[in-house]
């Protein structure tokens, strides 16, 4: 179910099988579907074929460290060895981790050089060879013991693990002489045959590509990555090898994408309260205005939370486009109370100042409310957007559109009782701000002009609207 291509390639002693789903499946429900699938097959391979694996939960962009080693002192064999079976393994222990690649080096093992001339003149062939090659290495059962209340199970605990002791490992026996691996066959501890080779600092080296689990954050995963080198370092350090685990780092430009986000949003908001001093030229009345920056960021940030959004580039760009906007509803609420309190104070018989604010708020509600839903229109079909693009900027619309609705609740709760609070018995200016005054003498002129000559405004108007539908 849900299965959308199906795709695979062989090689010489390799067959690899893509499976790849429809988007929004449960990546743990469909492994288990072909885990059920795979589980099927045993018994139906031809001899010699390995059951198929699966690979490890990770994504093509689950890489959170290259690790690499380099040694003056050791081998490039005693290298890859410690690689494989004390950096690596520790490194699989790390929570988050689900995959370590080892690259370069040698790859330790026994190798049985079989001599041919020795085979013929024992009448031994390679079978007899691979027999007792794996006897010599295996663990193998030896029994049971049956006691008055339980059965032990018995195991050998002789494999051999050197070289000399596999050479040793008995083939046949021919008139009371014993004919051993030796006897045919040169037994060595050998590099495997290499598939590549890696390079550190230009250096032949080692190289460790750790990747995360599927869903797993990135910069935790490399902060406990790095705690887990931090703790094997003084000891490979002791072996005279150098450990490297800054070669590739992607928390690195995720800390950067994210720090240049922040700034920009920090910058923004520093912007939007400046604006709104000129213009309003009351630090009360801006400060009120400036509340609803972080009261619409916060709620925003703890419902992404509840739905299980983390805050990366995308959700903190979109609440960085929304600063402009979370202030909007407040501006328009405070402006129009503060304007109500001015005319309220010129009456012969003055109203309560908490009726003049909510009187005020409620005069411009709907056009708030209208206003803002107006502008999520806009974003709503992004949230429609499906595949890669849905991924990408679904995040960033959907915080977008939180922080505005939230603006609005503030607009509609929280300005009216700051209001009450800073400006409803305060001195208040008799005039407009100088900055306004000025605005509206101009928007005056240019209004003026356009009434005049409206049938060239119109045509400049069509002509921008054709211009910019066909750019």
């Amino acid at each position: 179910p849900g299965l959308a291509t199906l795709r695979s390639s062989s090689i010489q002693g390799l067959s690899v099988i893509t499976a790849t789903f429809t988007a929004g499946s449960s990546i743990y429900r469909v492994r288990q579907l072909v885990t059920e699938r795979l589980a099927s097959l045993a018994g139906r391979l031809p001899q010699g074929v390995l059951p198929p694996a699966m690979t490890a939960l990770t994504s093509s962009t689950s890489t959170v460290v290259l690790v690499g080693l380099t040694s003056e002192k050791r081998s490039a064999l005693d290298l890859r060895t410690i690689a494989d079976w004390r950096v690596r393994l520790r490194l699989l222990a790390v929570p988050g981790i689900a995959q370590v690649s080892v690259y370069g080096g040698e790859v330790r093992a026994f190798q049985v050089q079989v001599r041919p001339h020795d085979l013929i003149r024992f009448r031994l062939g390679l079978n007899d060879v691979l027999v007792a090659a794996r006897k010599a290495t295996g663990v193998r059962g030896a029994g049971f013991v049956d006691t008055a209340n339980q059965r032990i199970a018995l195991q050998t605990e002789g494999q051999s693990l050197t070289p000399e002791e596999i050479a040793r490992t008995v083939l046949v026996n021919e008139g009371g002489a014993s004919v051993v691996l030796g006897d045919v066959a040169t037994v060595v501890a050998a590099p495997e045959p290499p598939i590549g080779a890696a390079l550190v600092d230009g250096r032949p080296g080692i190289l460790l590509m750790v990747g995360a689990q599927i869903g797993a954050n990135t910069l935790e995963a490399t902060r406990r990555v790095e705690a887990a080198l931090d703790e094997l370092r003084p000891g490979l350090a002791r072996d005279g090898i150098v450990l490297r685990g800054d070669l590739f780092r992607p928390a690195n430009f995720i800390a950067q994408a994210n720090g240049n986000v922040l700034q920009a949003l920090a910058l923004g908001g520093i912007l939007v309260v400046v604006v709104l001093f000129v213009f309003l030229f009351d630090w009360r009345t801006a400060v009120i205005s400036s509340v609803a920056i972080p009261l619409s960021l916060l709620a925003a940030v703890l419902v992404l939370r509840a739905m299980g959004e983390s805050l990366n580039t995308m959700t903190l760009g979109g609440l960085a486009i929304a600063i402009g906007e979370v202030v909007d509803d407040a501006v328009i609420g405070i402006e129009n109370a503060v304007r109500r309190l001015r005319e309220n104070r010129r009456l012969a018989v003055p109203l309560p100042v908490a009726q003049v604010v909510r009187d005020a708020i409620i005069e411009v509600r709907g056009a708030v409310a209208y206003a803002t839903f107006a502008v999520l229109l806009v974003f709503l079909p992004v949230l429609a957007l499906t595949g890669v693009a849905g991924r990408l900027f679904g995040p960033l619309a959907l915080a977008y559109i939180l922080a505005v609705v939230a603006s609005l609740a503030v607009a509609l709760t929280v300005t009216p009782a700051l209001a009450m609070a800073l400006v409803a018995r305060k001195d208040l200016p008799a005039r407009d701000p100088p900055v306004m005054r000025i605005a509206r003498a101009a928007y005056a002129r240019v209004l003026g002009g356009v009434e005049r000559r409206f049938g060239s405004a119109a045509t400049a108007a069509l002509l921008l609207t054709l211009g910019g539908a066909a750019a």
